[in-house]
């Protein structure tokens, strides 16, 4: 996995990846702790505010932010984004009311809304070879992970020596840092001339790809599906851990490491994986088999109690595992459903319609298990998880070939595309994605 590093462009850019992921975990922490001076027992309820915002911010605008960005060079729009940022993370140490945190955390959250999916779908440019691109996947999965382990131990060390608004600090730097290295990274050039689009057409078009798109209708309700058991994972541990087991902090970070640790197990055996297994029957089985963990374990727990301290870590470890599974080669899906110049819409696209799966799940999982009682919760969420691991059964066509047969009885015998491919009229055969002059899938309307 780590051989793809040797890719002088892509090692900058992963490293920029890196630095801004330990800057937002060091965020993370110190948003909790300002959370807590600004509004005492009430942090919960602020991060909580602070979480929707983020999920709103993700979902509403990550497709206008695309459209505006559209026709500006990729590399000023990474570093604009990275540099609000870090300007956020400077303002945040002065806050003292929380409406203050809510309109900075609105504002950081849209320019990490423009910045992911413009970084996400400038890596299949630089890869272009499938196997060091599902590589440079599952080698962004373990960093998420990574993160996730890393950035708390780190932000403890630091409080260790100095208050909590020196995290903000840190959130800064890493900003700060991302925005060099990918200023001295070569990013390559558009390659084709893009067609002028009015606006609303930019904000629409990743998204009319993206569900034109039989196998990414799937993803969409894979997305669903590990949203459900994921929601109840991030959301509820901390209530199980400390309610049902009596366990006390450090539990806490065990039951989540060991979701973070299957998470990490699956990024380093996917590139593999994928070599000799379709990524429809990866991801439909990981979804599947995630579902039903999430109903298993409810069931046992409704008749049974709740599950022995060992197994319900080992569960959380397979769900980790599982998610990765899903995630992790969606960008391969991406890349195959779109030319190159439409690859940041369906990017920015996937990166809206996931977290707006995350934002129905979330809080499902707070409000049905405060209400109804955790294993009712999880049950529910299995419920969901599972018709949506049967409807990407469902949308996501068996062989899904790249090459298809069609026709184009609505354009004229002298089009360009049809004297490309030498035909006045009739049908004829090519890899097939959705685009101006195929605007539906053949056999679908």
């Amino acid at each position: 996995m780590l051989g793809v590093l040797r890719h002088p462009t892509y090692a900058i850019l992963f490293s920029a990846q890196v630095v801004a992921l330990l800057g937002t975990g060091l965020l993370t922490v110190a948003l909790a702790l300002l959370a807590y001076d600004l509004a005492g027992a009430d942090a919960g309820v602020v991060l909580g505010t602070a979480l929707a915002i983020k999920m709103v911010a993700y979902v509403a605008l990550a497709p206008i932010a695309h459209a505006l960005a559209d026709r500006l060079p990729r590399k000023a729009v990474l570093i604009g984004a990275d540099l609000v940022r870090a300007g956020v993370a400077l303002f945040l140490p002065f806050v003292d009311a929380v409406w203050q945190i809510y309109l900075l955390v609105f504002v950081l959250q849209a320019a990490s809304a423009t910045f992911t999916p413009a970084f996400q779908a400038t890596i299949p440019d630089i890869l272009e070879n499938e196997d060091d691109y599902t590589k440079a996947l599952a080698l962004s999965r373990l960093a998420y992970d990574l993160e996730n382990l890393l950035s708390p131990t780190l932000a403890g060390m630091l409080l260790m020596v100095a208050g909590y608004h020196w995290l903000f600090a840190g959130t800064m730097a890493g900003f700060l840092a991302s925005a060099a290295l990918v200023r001295l990274a070569p990013l390559p050039e558009r390659r084709t001339e893009r067609k002028v689009r009015p606006f609303l057409d930019r904000v629409t078009r990743g998204a009319r790809i993206y569900l034109a798109t039989p196998r990414l209708r799937g993803l969409l309700a894979l997305n669903l599906c590990v949203a459900a058991t994921g929601a109840f994972v991030l959301v509820n541990t901390v209530v199980v851990v400390r309610t049902v087991y009596g366990a006390g902090e450090s539990a806490v970070a065990l039951a989540l490491a060991a979701f973070g640790l299957g998470s990490m197990v699956a990024a380093v055996v996917l590139p593999g994986l994928l070599g000799r297994v379709s990524d429809r029957i990866v991801m439909l089985g990981a979804g599947l088999a995630s579902a039903l963990i999430g109903l298993g374990l409810a069931v046992w727990w409704l008749t049974g109690g709740p599950p022995a301290w060992g197994f319900f870590l080992a569960c959380w470890s397979a769900i980790g595992c599982l998610f990765s599974a899903v995630q992790t080669p969606s960008g391969r899906l991406l890349r195959r459903s779109a030319h190159a110049e439409d690859r940041p819409a369906i990017f920015t696209a996937q990166f809206a319609l996931s977290h707006a799966c995350w934002l129905l799940t979330y809080p499902l999982a707070g409000l049905i298990g405060a209400v109804l009682g955790l294993p009712q919760a999880l049950l529910l969420l299995g419920l969901i998880g599972l018709m949506g691991a049967a409807a990407a059964h469902r949308l996501w066509p068996r062989g899904d070939p790249d090459i298809l047969t069609h026709s184009h009885a609505d354009l004229p015998p002298d089009h360009p595309h049809l004297r490309e491919h030498g035909l006045r009229s009739g049908r004829h055969r090519h890899v097939f994605v959705i685009d101006d002059e195929h605007p539906a899938w053949p056999g679908r309307g």
